[in-house]
């Protein structure tokens, strides 16, 4: 079996004197399967191609011969099957044990239990399946079947050079609905936009594996790596995000992956075994893209999705096949396609022509979301198929407020987009009108309005919008898109930036919130790296924070000298009993005691507030409320804490009601307790950010909202047309007597009392 570099180089040195050879196609196979057995001392080695949609046996040593193109398994059908629909390896000590396990007694296969097997891949897609099997029951090496990947990689030139497999298309040839569709997606940054449709960047297909001159591909590969690194080194330099905000960290993150040592030492070893430059890095590439498929950390998926992006820069320089469309230019409006996109490779593109973006993949954590969103860029995720059901040039309509691409658009579509669009331009302008306008009720009661922020930039949202201020600035964000723990300096410019940025308007910090289904990949539990059942409820927030008290104690010193000679408001989060917040309100006034010893500035004022998320803290609020400043009630996980619902669960995401008697009368308790005990109570949770919901709120006594930028214009305009005097006894009837459908009932009164919550 091979044991080194040197041991692939010999399968591949063989292989490159048999497609070098003038023989016929299947004589060519027939030799390669020999070839691989006796190097890897195989009793069987089997190649499957794909033709006419079936995977059919098309050279075989061990198995019957007789077998030899009689043998075919449908995609999905068997080991082979499973194999090439799935795009995956299999490695099985005992092949019948598999449940997709398929006999076919043609093929004397029953001498034979272990089995390994691996794609066939050409533009991504199988033609085919190269597969080994032992008469004894074992589990493959990873370097027998990092042989196999390889030496698949190499036949696969030699098949389409031989037009022997189906033609795997590209995606524009393979566009199976020339009709109108309409896709659904993750909604990753709302918004609408129409344009034509563009590839990002079709990938390149290697015409040669096998190298001639193992030096020559080595040079060549150091040579693609110091381009690609001046490029990457330029477009941090010069990028409109690549000196401020948390963009900066963003592309300083990619910077580092692209001078990470492991990844050229394993693009070496690949040429080591006799590949070219170009088939060493796609090699190196779809390792990452097999290990991908089994990481759950979405933080982690992300960072291979940043090395896939490089990869691909990488590729497209060593083989001189530069153009992406943001090089080549944006003709006119673009709505822009790609299996997954890099954040810089975002940054390229002509943000006058760039209207929006459409991801195979993406999430709401991506690097490339959160610089899209600082963009103004409508990006929808997670499309499946799209570059296989959209050609270049197609007309496409995005709508990012109801994660749906319309391709190919008939006309009466377009028409309603179009209705649509205009009126949410009309409705836009009618918002920006009340920019300066203060949120008061018609009846005189002042409403706080201000807004969540998590990035520098988000700061100025509070005077483009007209809020009151930052009611919720999460802090982990500078923690989510960095590759290393920030360091406290770091930290302390970002915080005194955004105050900076607020000017005279208040800004609560929310202390670190991470853990559970945020974790960072640089930061593990005391108990090493268990997976939890249930994340959210889990080791995360103020639970983290005072069991590593030093990244508390860091970020509080932080705090209080970005905060010195200002107001300072800290917010410590899913507090569950009184202690915890003493706990940590002490490690502050520790980093205060200290500066104050060496006559550091200090802010004139510091409010503590606490978030009331976790059900359980509402029943000690009487011991809680004379220690803080105010309070804040997150209501995204306090619903699922209320519901045992999860809120990221598909098929529980609505089925709990924001406006549910449930809810709505623990609010209303909190609410009076609070207000009875002169402590500010508010709401930070997106139930605030939504016009009926926000004016049940109300309703309850909740002055304060802490929302979305894009949430405060409607908000106000509720608030302005809100009689609250009127709604007060409205809503105290209702919850001593629910009605079976709340919604309805409050939708109602706001109709009849001419309360907008369109």
């Amino acid at each position: 079996m091979p044991t080194s570099a040197a041991s692939a180089r010999e399968i591949l040195t063989g292989l490159h004197d048999v497609m070098a050879s003038r023989a016929a196609a299947q004589v060519k196979l027939n030799k390669v399967v020999k070839i691989i057995a006796e190097a890897m001392r195989s009793e069987v080695c089997s190649i499957y191609l794909l033709r006419d949609g079936v995977l059919e046996l098309f050279a075989t040593v061990g198995l019957k011969q007789t077998a030899v193109h009689v043998t075919k398994l449908g995609l999905g059908e068997g080991l082979v099957g499973t194999i090439a629909k799935q795009v995956s390896v299999l490695n099985l000590a005992e092949a019948a044990n598999h449940p997709e396990y398929a006999y076919r007694p043609e093929t004397g296969e029953e001498l034979f239990h272990s089995f390994a097997g691996v794609p066939i891949v050409r533009r991504e897609r199988a033609i085919g399946v190269l597969s080994v099997q032992h008469a004894e029951p074992r589990a493959y090496d990873e370097i027998e079947i990092e042989a196999l990947q390889t030496v698949a990689m190499v036949l696969s030139e030699l098949i389409a050079n031989a037009g022997l497999a189906d033609r795997a298309a590209s995606a524009s040839e393979t566009a199976r609905d020339q009709g109108s569709a309409r896709l659904a997606g993750l909604r990753l940054v709302t918004g609408m936009a129409a344009g034509v449709a563009v590839f990002h960047q079709p990938r390149v297909v290697i015409e040669h594996t096998v190298a001639e001159d193992v030096e020559a591909e080595r040079h060549r590969v150091y040579s693609a790596f110091r381009k690609m690194r001046e490029q990457i080194d330029n477009m941090t330099s010069v990028a409109e995000f690549g000196t401020a905000g948390e963009h900066h960290d963003i592309l300083e993150t990619y910077k580092m992956f692209a001078y990470d040592e492991g990844w050229s030492r394993r693009i070496n070893e690949a040429i080591d075994s006799g590949l070219t430059a170009e088939a060493a890095i796609e090699r190196v590439r779809q390792r990452m893209q097999t290990r991908m498929r089994d990481i759950d950390d979405p933080l982690l998926q992300e960072r291979m999705h940043d090395l896939d992006d490089l990869s691909n820069r990488l590729l497209r320089i060593v083989s001189g096949q530069l153009g992406t469309a943001a090089q080549m230019g944006l003709r006119g409006d673009a709505i822009l396609v790609a299996r997954n996109l890099g954040p810089a490779e975002l940054l390229e593109y002509d943000r006058r022509r760039l209207k929006g973006v459409i991801l195979e993949e993406g999430s709401l954590t991506a690097h490339v979301t959160i610089v899209a969103r600082a963009m103004g860029i409508p990006m929808l995720g997670r499309v499946r198929g799209i570059r296989q059901a959209v050609s270049e040039g197609d007309e496409i309509l995005l709508d990012g407020s109801e994660g749906a691409a319309f391709i190919r658009p008939t006309s009466a579509v377009e028409e309603a987009f179009t209705a649509k669009l205009a009126a949410t331009q009309k409705q836009r302008a009618e918002f920006a009108a009340l920019r300066e306008m203060p949120a008061v009720t018609s009846d005189g009661t002042r409403i706080t309005v201000m807004v969540n922020a998590g990035l520098r930039d988000d700061a100025s949202a509070i005077h483009l919008v007209g809020a009151d201020g930052i009611g919720l600035f999460r802090t982990e964000f500078q923690f989510l898109v960095s590759a290393a723990l920030p360091r406290r300096e770091s930290q302390q410019r970002l915080y005194r930036s955004v105050l900076e940025s607020a000017g005279d308007k208040p800004v609560i910090f929310r202390t670190l919130d991470v853990g559970g289904d945020k974790a960072l990949p640089y930061l593990q539990s005391g108990d090493g790296d268990e997976q939890e059942e249930n994340p959210a409820m889990g080791w995360r927030a103020l639970r983290l924070a005072l069991d590593r008290d030093g990244l508390l104690k860091a970020q509080a010193r932080a705090l209080l000298e970005a905060a010195a000679g200002r107001e300072l408001n800290i917010m410590f989060p899913m507090v569950s009993e009184p202690w915890e917040f003493d706990a940590a309100r002490d490690i502050v006034e520790q980093q205060r005691s200290w500066l104050a010893e060496r006559r550091k500035l200090l802010p004139c004022r510091i409010s503590y507030g606490a978030m009331l998320e976790v059900p359980a803290l509402a029943e000690t609020l009487d011991l809680l409320l004379p220690k803080i400043d105010f309070l804040s009630i997150g209501t995204n996980d306090l619903t699922q804490f209320l519901f045992a619902a999860d809120r990221a669960h598909p098929k529980l995401a609505e089925r709990y009601d924001w406006l549910s008697p449930a809810i709505l009368r623990f609010l209303s308790r909190v609410v009076r307790q609070a207000s009875g005990a002169g402590v500010p109570v508010g709401v930070c949770g997106e139930m605030g950010g939504r016009t009926l919901e926000a004016m049940a709120l109300i309703g309850l006594g909740v002055e304060r909202f802490s929302i979305t930028p894009v949430a405060v214009g409607p908000i106000k305009a509720m608030i302005r047309s809100l009689d609250r005097a009127a709604l007060l006894p409205v809503m105290e009837q209702i919850l001593a007597k629910p009605p079976s459908d709340m919604r309805e009932t409050l939708g109602r009164w706001a109709e009849d009392n001419g309360v907008f919550v369109g």
